[in-house]
């Protein structure tokens, strides 16, 4: 009889698949076996939970890392995921999602950190103030919403009105004495601060530049009624390229240049997210690799992980100029708004690390600086001369508007560490910045109470 010809190529060929598929079997058994004996260890550990709420990195640096949403308010792929929420929104570029919280903050139903919701109809007895800024002004890295500049200057404020009630002949009185030796008594005590229900409401957005505030103020903030605004910011401009306008989501716009790598992302999103859920995952990260964001990523909530400082410092004197002419325009404008609407605004350029000389420097901020590039802090330090001049002219030119505050330099001589990384404020430093805006708003005359003078007869 005939017998059956067998091409020893083909049965090798099949034995080597069938030994390939037992290889991915056996692997995929000893995963699963690894992942039930992790979950074992950390139940028996009493670890369970706590890995469970673990999202790669330490829970006050997560929560406030960005999550972009797309307009459906799903997450966009190729992003890293943090729990602050933010969407695409015009003209201000993107803004935090409204109605979302930790155990670090609150975004109420306006897009604001503050715990009430706002109505545009103003209450007749309510003072509105408006803090606009980036994360400093946000309060980036702070333990929770009382904490912030916001919230300890309208505390401020409030025991202001208290203080006036206790002791009254500290302040000027209600109606003006008709003697020169009387008028001469008072000349020296300060105004009185308008009675009512005084609000700071903290409008900031971490990565927002003066584009964004301009587009912010005037469709956002204006309706709200404010009595004041006040502005800090400078960082973040001079970190933006000059070739964009405001600062926008980076993932958006790669995803548009390159979107082969955003499908991509986005069809590999799913198991990504489920070898981050795992046990063996999350337990390697925490007890063994322990990962940290990069100074960058810390200082500049729209870096990417992968982002060097030299993506953002200027390059040369010549985009360092058109950085500071972009934020002269965009301030101008800021100003001529506020004005128009007959809203006094303050202005503060925000601190910044290498504004504390070396020698006065606490360790945790001098371990800070050794971490950035060499020529960092020539660069930072001639931006800020320049976004200083920018905002003292300004002033200038708008007296009865606007009043400016410089505080590069203000922690140069705070005994208790300031920063917590180039920008950033721990609460002692949150504390000084409040004070310092408290006296310049109890100076501004709109909010202030003239004492009437006494009818003769």
């Amino acid at each position: 009889m005939f017998r059956t010809y067998r091409n020893p190529y083909t049965f090798r060929r099949k034995k080597r698949d069938r030994q390939v598929w037992k290889t991915i079997l056996w692997l995929f058994v000893a995963l699963v076996g690894v992942e039930v004996a992790v979950w074992l260890v950390l139940t028996l550990a009493g670890q369970r939970i706590k890995l469970a709420n673990y999202h790669g990195q330490p829970a006050d640096i997560y929560a406030y890392q960005l999550q972009t949403l797309n307009s459906e308010g799903k997450p966009i792929s190729g992003h890293r995921t943090g729990q602050l929420q933010v969407q695409p929104s015009w003209p201000t570029g993107f803004a935090l999602q409204n109605e979302q919280s930790s155990e670090y903050w609150t975004i109420n139903a306006q897009g604001f950190r503050y715990p009430e919701t706002l109505t545009q109809e103003k209450p007749p007895e309510e003072i509105r103030i408006f803090l606009v800024g980036s994360s400093t002004a946000f309060g980036q890295g702070l333990g929770a919403d009382d904490q912030t500049i916001a919230a300890r200057l309208e505390r401020r404020l409030q025991e202001r009105l208290e203080q006036q009630k206790r002791s009254p002949e500290k302040y000027k009185p209600t109606v003006l004495p008709t003697t020169a030796e009387g008028l001469q008594k008072i000349k020296d005590l300060p105004q009185r601060l308008k009675p009512g229900s005084y609000r700071v409401i903290n409008a900031a957005v971490p990565g927002y530049t003066s584009g964004n505030q301009l587009a912010q103020v005037a469709l956002e903030i204006l309706p709200y009624q404010p009595d004041a605004i006040i502005v800090m910011n400078g960082y973040d401009d001079l970190m933006l390229s000059s070739e964009q306008d405001i600062a926008l989501l980076q993932p958006i716009t790669q995803r548009l240049e390159r979107p082969m790598h955003g499908a991509w992302q986005s069809l590999t999103r799913p198991m990504r997210q489920s070898i981050r859920n795992t046990n063996t995952f999350k337990a390697v990260q925490f007890y063994l690799l322990k990962p940290q964001p990069s100074l960058l990523e810390q200082s500049l909530p729209l870096a990417e992980p992968s982002a060097q400082w030299q993506n953002h410092l200027p390059a040369d004197t010549s985009e360092l100029e058109q950085r500071i002419v972009r934020y002269r325009q965009h301030m101008k404008q800021l100003i001529q708004l506020c004005a128009g609407a007959n809203v006094p605004l303050v202005i503060g350029l925000q601190p910044e690390l290498t504004g504390i000389t070396v020698e006065n420097r606490q360790p945790a901020e001098t371990a800070i600086a050794t971490t950035l590039p060499e020529d960092y802090a020539q660069i930072i330090q001639a931006g800020y001369g320049q976004l200083n001049e920018v905002n003292k002219i300004l002033g200038k030119a708008f007296p009865k508007n606007v009043k400016v505050l410089n505080h590069y330099r203000l922690f140069n001589d705070l005994s208790a560490v300031a920063f917590i990384d180039t920008v950033n404020l721990t609460e002692d430093g949150t504390k000084a910045i409040a004070e310092r805006f408290y006296n310049a708003i109890a100076q501004l005359p709109q909010l202030q109470s003239a004492p009437a003078k006494k009818n003769t007869p």
